[in-house]
């Protein structure tokens, strides 16, 4: 038996961090609960104070294919470099042309830089100097790669 899950990532401004990932993603934002027609809707009727609105977030694939990605508000800053991160496989593999999939990484960091991601590094082929992947970081320092 399988077990339902999804990929939380804290935060400390989870509308933030989930807005950067749906453009990372082309996810959009979670539908709420069955039997509520939003999250107000449904956050008020489960007693949660107006000031606790922002303290999570969920983004989903809009096909429903992919897992959903969850972020909850933490009050401590990240401390270390992550453990687990997500890759964007965007280039479409070693096996197509280097200028291709450098083109292809190189764009969709681009369109992250100005959604508010770093560059953390840009990481060679081994003992090389041909690009395999950017090494960057959301708009909170949580670690992604563009592969």
């Amino acid at each position: 038996m399988t077990t339902k899950w999804t990929i939380t990532i804290d935060c400390a401004d989870p509308a933030l961090v989930a807005r950067f990932w749906c453009t990372a993603l082309g996810y959009v934002d979670a539908d709420p609960p069955k039997g509520w027609d939003s999250w107000e809707a449904f956050l008020t009727d489960q007693n949660v104070p107006a000031d606790e609105w922002n303290d999570g977030a969920s983004i989903t694939d809009p096909t429903g294919i992919l897992p959903a990605l969850s972020f909850l508000k933490v009050p401590e800053p990240r401390t270390a470099k992550n453990r687990l991160h997500l890759d964007l496989q965007v280039s479409g593999g070693r096996a197509e042309p280097q200028h291709l999939r450098e083109q292809r990484i190189r764009a969709t960091a681009e369109s992250l830089l100005t959604a508010g991601a770093t560059l953390v590094r840009e990481v060679p082929v081994d003992n090389t100097t041909t690009l395999d992947h950017l090494w960057m970081h959301d708009p909170e320092g949580n670690e992604f790669c563009i592969v």
